[in-house]
């Protein structure tokens, strides 16, 4: 009876870590190739043409 508590106690932890995580993922990076990232800094205007 004990081993079950101890399996839900670890899939509480599992769980949480993974939520965790994936909410820093999405904060950290979305995804953009860098060819993205300098089209948008072109559009703002804070690189030229030829930068």
């Amino acid at each position: 009876m004990m081993m079950y508590w101890w399996v839900i106690v670890l899939a509480v932890i599992v769980i949480g870590i993974f939520f965790y995580a994936g909410k820093n993922g999405k904060q950290m990076g979305k995804g953009e190739s860098p060819m993205d990232i300098l089209d948008n800094r072109f559009a703002k205007g804070e690189i030229s043409k030829e930068e």
